[in-house]
């Protein structure tokens, strides 16, 4: 572009000298041919982009203040917030799609004023590598990589202590205790862009809780270091199947829903009661962005784990009952990147 535009004033130097030595017309149709002959040079191709990146941050607060009122309640306040990062590559024949959510959110209450209790709190770290059996199809080879804990304790209860404040009691979870580590090796097919489908014949994972406190490793099903001998190990191996299914929809940029169902079958342990033998987790999202800024959601988990023992349940039956949690926010959302 640079020659063209020194050609062309060239000739228009060329036109304006010459329009004394010789007939306008002539020195025009030199001009022409001048910039017609000029070379052309072309715009760089654009570099190839490879990997592509967004990251999302979540924040959501109320509160609660009560001054004399009569039907009674306490002052509350809430906050919660979320990450959700992606980091993808794709070339050729072969993507590799990286994803980490964290979720955490707990509230303080006047009645409980001495501690906070959590609401929410998740870490979920999926990695996928996928190389296309050809340029044309929908099926893929697969290996992927998960792993799922949290942050912090979660009590089943509070109680007072010798100083009247405010303990947990009853402990349900812990950093680490529970964390899945899963790794499968299979295919996947992806008839279109909003759903896709894995089968995993090969699946190993680990269940693995490191906290010693009571009941952690035996609710979660840490097996025995000696058949009765109430000493659990922190870690429970599994080898099975795997099936992973994902979708996701949207309307107009604004509502969008996104649901995962992963199936699990362990082929060298077996569950410690006679019903269904395979662990279900199922992870739902919806988003509905109110404004450039604020966004309603709303998240579903519903797990079923035949190896997670209930102490309480009134019938007996201590293992495989159907988990499930809600948890709706109205949150300021901020996109700091997104870029391909």
């Amino acid at each position: 572009m640079h020659y063209k535009k020194l050609i062309v004033a060239a000739a228009m130097a060329a036109l304006c000298s010459g329009a004394y030595a010789q007939n306008p017309a002539e020195a025009a149709e030199a001009a022409a041919k001048a910039i017609a002959e000029a070379p052309v040079q072309e715009a760089p191709a654009p570099k190839p982009v490879y990997w592509t990146r967004s990251l999302v941050l979540d924040l959501g607060f109320n509160q609660t203040g009560l001054v004399n009122w009569a039907a009674g309640g306490y002052n509350t306040v809430a906050l919660a917030a979320s990450l959700d990062g992606k980091i993808n590559y794709a070339k050729d024949l072969t993507k590799w799609d990286n994803r980490l959510q964290m979720d955490y959110g707990f509230f303080w209450s006047a009645d409980k004023a001495t501690i906070l209790q959590k609401s929410t709190d998740r870490i979920y770290l999926e990695s996928k590598f996928a190389y296309k059996t050809s340029k044309d199809s929908k099926w893929d080879y697969t290996a992927g990589l998960d792993f799922k804990s949290q942050f912090s304790d979660t009590w089943g209860d509070y109680d007072k202590d010798s100083e009247g404040k405010w303990t947990g009691k009853d402990l349900k979870s812990a950093f680490f205790s529970p964390a899945y580590l899963n790794l499968a090796l299979g295919m996947q097919w992806t008839p279109n862009e909003w759903f896709n489908i894995n089968l995993s014949p090969l699946a190993g994972g680990m269940v693995i809780c490191t906290d010693e406190r009571d009941p952690l490793r035996k609710t979660y099903g840490m097996p025995e270091t000696e058949p009765g001998s109430g000493i659990y190990r922190p870690v429970l191996f599994q080898f099975g199947a795997q099936v992973k299914a994902n979708a996701m929809a949207s309307i107009n940029d604004k509502f969008s829903v996104e649901t995962q169902l992963v199936l699990f079958y362990d082929y060298i342990n077996r569950p410690r009661y006679s019903g269904f033998p395979i662990r279900v987790n199922w992870d739902n999202k919806i988003s509905w962005m109110i404004s450039k800024l604020f966004k309603i959601g709303l998240n579903t988990w519903l797990i079923y784990d035949p190896f997670v023992a209930f102490d309480d349940i009134p019938d007996g039956n201590a293992f495989g009952k159907v988990q499930f949690k809600e948890f709706l926010s109205i949150n300021f959302t901020w996109s700091i990147a997104n870029k391909k």
